[in-house]
């Protein structure tokens, strides 16, 4: 991860069962979230739980920030839920999933994107019916200190009245498709989501590739006697 920068980040039930057993449980991770969002100087944008995974987008101070604040949460939940329901083992599907996001073309679509899981997933018809997700924060100014408004949704309006509202009208509009296929190939793949500067530049941040690679096999070099 790199400083300053949003990402998006899922992490899974192991073989996607549960994770969340009880409203208790939801409770329970949101404030060790806020927690541990607070220790390690991240800030979370937009959240939901869902009954066998998570989603986060948040920015953090250090480049290491998000992977101690996962390893921390996951590992304070699953001790949690293994005591609770007397069980033991593994709760998570591995490592969590994660994209940096080129905040001034996608932030608001992946805010989006996660608060419309629970609609796309039939649970409810809005996202403000759903409890556990960051929408009634975003959109309706509902109190949660664990979210932290990015800049980009703070230059939506100069009130925050007017942001909510602002933040509301995105919602009558379905997520377009192609975006949220984009959304779930980079997050999935561990990619960037952003234009192709921006790829470069976070290619050449992080040294490594951060767009998937060419389908099929390379073509073969063919060296020729001179």
């Amino acid at each position: 991860m790199l400083p300053h920068v949003p990402l998006h980040v899922i992490q899974r039930g192991n073989n996607r069962q549960a994770c969340f057993f009880a409203e208790e449980d939801s409770h329970a991770y949101l404030n060790w979230l806020d927690d541990y969002a607070g220790e390690h100087r991240c800030r979370v944008h937009a959240y939901v739980l869902m009954t066998n995974h998570v989603h986060l987008l948040l920015s953090a101070d250090a480049p290491d920030a998000a992977g101690k604040l996962m390893k921390a949460l996951g590992q304070r939940y699953v001790q949690f839920v293994n005591r609770t329901y007397g069980r033991s083992g593994t709760l998570w599907e591995g490592r969590f999933r994660s994209c940096l996001v080129q905040d001034e073309t996608y932030l608001l679509a992946c805010q989006r994107y996660i608060e419309l899981n629970p609609v796309r997933a039939g649970m409810v018809t809005h996202p403000a019916d759903y409890r556990w997700s960051s929408y009634r924060a975003n959109g309706q100014g509902e109190t949660k200190h664990l979210v932290q408004p990015h800049p980009l949704y703070q230059s939506l309006a100069a009130t925050p009245a007017g942001r909510q509202s602002a933040y509301r009208e995105l919602f009558r509009y379905q997520l377009d498709p192609g975006i949220a296929d984009q959304i779930r190939k980079a997050t999935n793949g561990n990619f960037v989501l952003g234009n192709d500067r921006f790829a470069e530049q976070i290619a050449v941040a992080l040294a490594r590739r951060v767009t998937p690679g060419k389908d099929g096999r390379p073509r073969k070099q063919v060296l020729f006697d001179r």
